[in-house]
């Protein structure tokens, strides 16, 4: 039987009694049903994960007793910053969510000239925590130890400096001329729309090779879900051994 899993964001020990509140103890009473005795495992971000048990369960908190830790590392070799398009709604929290399931290392949201979204202030920041939420739930649920970090919303020219890697363009490369990355792939997912000619010359000029995947036009989402495929079966722990 498959354990339940918890993302606990602090300092966690074996043998510890850790008391949850608030949403997360909403969580494992009300959404996963568990009672005094249920095993489960928790993790704190930051590599590894521990067993645990739940003591008592409350009103507004759970208790917990840590058990032993184990070195368990779910982490693709291919380390991908995914700099991804705003979309809107549910669209985005569904690329979010399967780009973790894929093995992503960071994902940036990012501002086009053709983005239909406008995120700015306080604004961006609120949807920048709930994309971090949507992360930390997809961790849980593929089993990822080490949580990717969603930065604020940011235009495009400020994320692109440095970067190496792959920019999606219908008419670039096919990907499997391309040669092996060296160190963190960059991958840009432009908008609906796609990007304009500026930003794909901008891109390149940067160090992304335009690249495409097969001959129809991907909605955002999807474009994102099939270029993650795409680069960890050619090069990451999705690749025939």
């Amino acid at each position: 039987m498959r354990r339940s899993r918890l993302y606990l964001p602090a300092s966690l020990q074996s043998g510890r009694e850790v008391t949850v509140e608030g949403e997360r103890a909403h969580y494992l009473r009300s959404v996963l049903r568990l009672r005094a005795g249920a095993a489960l495992t928790v993790f704190d971000g930051e590599g590894g994960e521990f067993e645990a048990e739940v003591l008592s369960v409350e009103r507004h908190r759970v208790r917990l007793r840590l058990g032993a830790w184990r070195d368990v590392d779910r982490e693709s070799p291919l380390r991908v910053h995914l700099g991804l398009a705003v979309a809107k709604g549910e669209r985005m929290d569904w690329a979010v969510q399967k780009a973790v399931e894929l093995g992503v290392a960071c994902i940036t949201p990012l501002l086009t000239e053709r983005g239909n979204v406008v995120l700015e202030g306080e604004r961006a920041e609120r949807r920048r925590r709930h994309w971090q939420a949507v992360a930390i739930a997809a961790c849980e649920q593929c089993g990822r130890n080490r949580v990717p970090a969603v930065a604020t919303p940011q235009p495009l020219p400020a994320w692109l400096p440095g970067r190496r890697g792959l920019v999606l363009d219908p008419s670039g490369a096919a990907l499997g001329a391309l040669p092996e990355p060296a160190g963190e792939l960059a991958l840009l997912v432009g908008p609906e729309g796609g990007l304009t000619d500026a930003e794909l010359r901008l891109a390149e000029a940067e160090g992304l090779a335009p690249t495409a995947l097969g001959p129809r036009i991907l909605r955002v989402e999807t474009a994102a879900v099939a270029a993650l495929t795409a680069v960890q079966c050619r090069w990451g722990d999705l690749a025939s051994r």
